[in-house]
């Protein structure tokens, strides 16, 4: 979970974030049974989320207030669960509770009541962080990071603000519709394991083994890097420490947060597709991927390769196994605009849409938008592209953008124009094998003839953009305005393709209540 610096130190952070301009290296993820929505308390500012130009409409976010990482996905009953880190009382990071929604198809969701709160008094009195579900003997269960005020002895969370200790809760469903949750009223794992003075210590991830569960830990030591600690457990609520499932290297950086630094490890994720095991962390702002060879003797990773899952606002994800095999991950889309200006507008950050992950035989790690996205499509609107370059004008900012190239294009560009200007812009290098978007730049492996040399999905302020099937970067952009903004795309000479684009349809009629 990703934390901050208001009451946990996000904001203050957030402030540095938008003045450097990498707002999507956010903190991940930094209850109580039979809490509602109606308990939380009502905004106090004059905003209107239903009426904002700039709040998406098919991409998933509360009805107000602020939003951080994905937490718990899991299907059960014939519906997905998604929940995700929610402040009720406001747009900005604190107070950490565990929002709800629910979708039969992964696009269309339904708000549900808050499904975990803090506990006055409990491990958990100053906020439930991030976690993962499972199910275990039939019954829905979650494993989450309580945190509550601490001595100096038991702190956990060591930065420039903060000096909580961090402790694994467990919780289990108390229906079939996973709005009433039962907490445990003691953690399953108290303490970091002896000896070790952690960095963190938050945001579990459990997986099931033929010899039992096993669980990773996001935590780390300063000067010696992060690391994803290993418990091993029969019934969930008695762990075992181990060993770490991986180690990072010392950064050579220092920070008064960790995360900064290389030194601790947030939100890991280890599971397995196409034959391969992966660990997915956050560090740095950014998020890693891996793939590698997972010793099931010895219960140790060894990453093989790696690289960034997203070059941009793109932070803490969360996968689960959907129902047909699939490996889906969602990742939270932090803001990049001054906290004063998401404070007043009412809400804060979006959930991405579902990415279906695999790896290729070389290893590397592949994601697509899920097919579930293509219901939303309106009409095709397509255009055979010659060298030179094109516009066409946006008729609303929900669109779907593919374009494909010819084999002999070597350069070519996407833009987002706003009354003529550019707003936003990839641009690709193909013979050189790299992208440039604003100032990220990221390695473009050869495209298959079979995929879209760019797919863009245009959402109000989001932007999502994947580069062939292996890179992403999402980004803001706050300028673009429906009426006046235009598509353009260019095309070096001797080069060509085509250019298809779908209206998206919005999943709620007022933003509000889906």
């Amino acid at each position: 979970m990703e934390i901050d610096r208001r009451v946990f130190g996000r904001r203050s952070f957030l402030r540095a974030c938008t003045r450097a301009g990498i707002a999507s290296a956010l903190l991940p993820g930094l209850a109580g049974e039979g809490w509602s929505l109606a308990d939380s308390v009502t905004p106090e500012t004059s905003h209107d989320p239903a009426h904002d130009p700039l709040r998406p409409q098919y991409h998933l976010l509360p009805q107000h207030n602020w939003m951080n990482d994905p937490n718990g996905p899991i299907w059960w009953k014939g519906k997905y669960h998604l929940f995700y880190q929610l402040n009720p009382h406001a747009a900005v990071w604190g107070d950490m509770h565990w929002g709800h929604a629910v979708s039969t198809d992964m696009v269309h969701w339904h708000h549900e009541p808050i499904a975990l709160a803090p506990t006055p008094g409990g491990p958990d009195s100053e906020g439930c962080f991030s976690g993962s579900a499972v199910v275990y003997k039939g019954v829905p269960t979650v494993i989450y990071t309580g945190v509550q005020n601490a001595p100096p002895q038991n702190v956990t969370l060591h930065d420039a603000a903060n000096k909580l200790r961090e402790t694994q809760m467990l919780a289990t469903a108390a229906d079939d519709n996973l709005l009433r949750w039962k907490k445990l009223d003691a953690p399953v794992i108290a303490a970091p394991p002896a000896g070790m003075a952690v960095t963190g210590f938050r945001d579990p991830c459990p997986w099931q083994e033929a010899d039992g569960w096993y669980l990773g830990v996001g935590s780390g030591e300063r000067g010696k890097g992060g690391c994803v600690l290993l418990y091993r457990s029969q019934d969930l609520r008695h762990w075992e420490y181990l060993h770490p499932l991986a180690q990072g290297k010392p950064t050579g950086s220092s920070a008064n947060d960790p995360v900064d630094s290389g030194d601790m490890w947030e939100c890991p994720d280890f599971f397995e597709v196409d034959g391969r095991h992966c660990l997915l962390y956050s560090t740095e702002r950014k998020v890693y991927w891996t793939t590698g060879d997972y010793d099931v003797r010895e219960h140790r990773y060894t990453p093989t390769r790696q690289g960034i899952l997203d070059y941009g606002a793109y932070y803490a994800p969360k996968s689960f196994l959907a129902p047909d095999g699939r490996r889906i991950l969602w990742g939270w889309i932090p803001e990049r605009r001054p906290e004063a200006e998401f404070s007043s507008a009412g809400w804060a950050g979006a959930m991405s849409l579902p990415r279906v992950l695999g790896v290729d035989a070389d290893g590397q790690l592949t994601m697509k938008v899920a097919a579930e996205a293509e219901k939303l499509r309106g009409a095709s609107v397509r255009q055979t592209l010659k060298s030179g370059t094109h516009r066409q004008k946006l008729e609303s900012l929900r669109q779907e953008i593919a374009l494909r190239l010819t084999p002999q294009t070597k350069t070519a560009a996407v833009r987002l124009l706003v009354a003529g200007q550019p707003a936003w812009q990839m641009q690709l290098d193909l013979a050189g094998h790299t992208a440039h978007c604003g100032d990220r730049s990221f390695p473009l492996p050869a495209l298959k003839a079979d995929e879209p040399a760019v797919r863009l999905f245009l959402d109000a302020s989001v932007i999502e953009a994947f580069a062939g099937a292996t890179q992403a970067i999402t980004g803001r952009c706050y300028t673009v305005q429906s009426g006046l903004t235009e598509l353009e795309v260019a095309v070096d000479a001797g080069g060509g393709g085509e250019l298809t684009r779908w209206p998206l349809a919005a999943i709620s009629e007022n933003r509000l209540t889906a």
